[in-house]
């Protein structure tokens, strides 16, 4: 940082202005209000998620109020009216916060309430994506990527500028946040950003055409859904023809709700199919773990053991 011009003084230039308070944009202010938000919420009955810090929950008999937290972007919902308005009322009165509204947004999420249910999406996101890259009129595809060629490293001509390449990609994996379906072509697009080629860059657009025709594609969750926890896990075995590293995914269902998913590289060489889907169930059994906490303390109980589908019988054995 550095002082405005008028507040230097001539006589003593290396001279600075203490400041007596968090200006925002440092990198301590996130910490500094995360520190003085909690600090209130716990005085006022809250305690802190274990699973996720930026959860605070308050119980009081049978009534329930969640609060999540992202900056200064908050998120209230709970099961009693009358203590939803008390905790709104008590947070007005020591913070500086806008009128209450209805969700609409959230951390560049819309949601979109239906008669069957909540509809999480990012379709301006996604209009905005396709605006800026020129390809908002593309002829769309049914899928983000193809089969053939397989992606290498060698493969195609260097870009000259990758800049664009690396800053589309990085947009694409905040869209899929909401968007399981690209999870896996993002992911493999990410292993290039140090070295893409023009075969990378023609992958991307077709994720971006695929995008195109689906923009409107998002999460669905549906009133009365059973609480039954299950997940699907896969892995590829030595799919990535550079280095031989398989990739695992998995996607996790609470009842008909699609609550968490991944795709991404294991971290070493697995000697055999059966050892590359082993890992991929432990790195699924992992997330179902911290799913179970996190429901735990939301007091949610599941309706019956958690289940992991796999379709190698040695892994499963």
């Amino acid at each position: 940082m550095e002082q405005p011009p008028e507040f230097v003084d001539v006589y003593r230039p290396n001279y600075v202005c203490r400041i007596q308070k968090s200006v925002y944009g440092l990198k301590q202010v996130p910490r500094a209000w995360y520190v003085e938000l909690r600090t209130y919420l716990l005085q006022f009955g809250f305690h802190n998620s274990v699973s996720d810090t930026s959860l605070f929950i308050l119980k009081k008999g049978k009534s329930i109020v969640y609060m999540l937290v992202y900056v200064d972007d908050i998120l209230v919902t709970g099961n009693d009216n009358e203590l939803l308005r008390q905790t709104l009322d008590a947070l007005s009165s020591r913070f500086s916060i806008k009128n209450h509204e209805e969700l609409q947004y959230f951390f560049g999420i819309e949601a979109k309430r239906g008669p069957v249910g909540l509809h999480l999406s990012q379709q301006k996101y996604v209009i905005d994506l396709l605006t800026k890259t020129n390809m908002f009129g593309a002829k769309p595809v049914t899928t983000p990527m193809s089969t053939t060629p397989k992606l290498t490293l060698r493969l195609g001509t260097p870009l000259s500028d990758p800049t664009e390449f690396r800053a589309v990609v990085g947009s694409l994996q905040y869209l899929a946040f909401t968007r399981p379906d690209i999870s896996y072509a993002v992911n493999c697009l990410s292993q290039f950003m140090h070295q893409p080629t023009l075969d990378h860059w023609m992958a991307v657009k077709r994720v971006l055409r695929y995008l195109a025709g689906t923009s409107d594609y998002g999460i669905l969750l549906r009133r009365g859904s059973n609480r039954s926890l299950h997940a699907y896990t896969d892995a590829n075995w030595a799919g990535d023809y550079d280095d031989y590293v398989s990739a695992n995914g998995y996607t996790v269902y609470l009842g008909t709700h699609h609550i968490s998913w991944s795709s991404k590289k294991q971290q070493s060489i697995s000697h055999s199919s059966t050892e590359a889907e082993y890992r991929s169930v432990a790195n699924t059994s992992t997330e179902l773990t911290l799913i179970c906490s996190l429901l735990q303390e939301l007091g949610l109980s599941l309706s019956r053991v958690p289940v992991i589908y796999c379709n190698n019988i040695g892994a499963t054995n």
